[in-house]
C-alpha cells in the first residue's frame, strides 16, 4: 500500500479528534484516509495541482491510483467550490471527480431548497456521505482519467 503526502505539508492543520492525532486538513479526510489504508488501496493525498481558468489550480484530496477516481471530501460546499469544480470539469472532462460529503442532504445555503446531493445529481457528479463507497474502490480503471492524471503529474495541462 502506498500513500504519498503532499510535499508542502507544513500548512496542514494538526489537531486532535476523538483521541487521535490527525495530519490531514479535516476529520472527514482523516476518516477516508483510514478507510483507504484499511482497504489496502494505493492512493495519493494532494499530490497534483489541476489548473483551471488561467491562473488557478485545484489540489484534489485523494487520487485512487488503481482506477483514476479523484475524491474530494467536503464538509461545507461553498459557491466558490461549486464554481471551481464546474470549471475544472469543463477544462478537464476526462477526470473522474467525485465528492464525499459530511452530509449530502445539507442545503446549499439557508434559503436554498437544493441539497449538496441534488446539486451533484443535476451537474452529473457522483457523491457519497461520510466515507468513500467500497464500490468506488473496486471499480475498474478509468483509462482516460488515469492518462489525464499522469499528464498533470508530468506538467502537462
Amino acid at each position: 500500500m502506498m500513500m504519498t503526502k503532499s510535499k508542502s505539508n507544513n500548512n496542514n492543520k494538526r489537531g486532535r479528534r476523538r483521541g487521535k492525532t490527525f495530519e490531514l486538513r479535516s476529520g472527514l479526510e482523516d476518516d477516508n484516509r483510514d478507510l483507504l489504508k484499511v482497504s489496502k488501496i494505493d492512493f495519493e493525498y494532494e499530490t497534483i495541482r489541476i489548473p483551471y481558468k488561467s491562473v488557478n489550480t485545484y489540489k484534489p484530496d485523494f487520487i485512487l491510483l488503481s482506477n483514476g477516481i479523484i475524491v474530494e471530501t467536503k464538509g461545507r460546499f461553498f459557491p466558490s467550490d461549486r464554481s471551481k469544480h464546474l470549471k475544472v470539469r469543463t477544462q478537464h472532462p476526462n477526470l473522474d471527480i467525485r465528492f464525499v460529503f459530511t452530509n449530502s442532504k445539507a442545503k446549499l445555503n439557508p434559503k436554498s431548497k437544493t441539497t449538496y446531493g441534488e446539486w451533484c445529481d443535476k451537474k452529473g457528479f457522483k457523491y457519497a456521505d461520510k466515507l468513500i463507497p467500497t464500490l468506488w474502490l473496486s471499480e475498474p480503471p478509468n483509462k482516460l482519467s488515469l492518462q489525464s492524471i499522469t499528464k498533470l503529474k508530468t506538467g502537462g495541462v
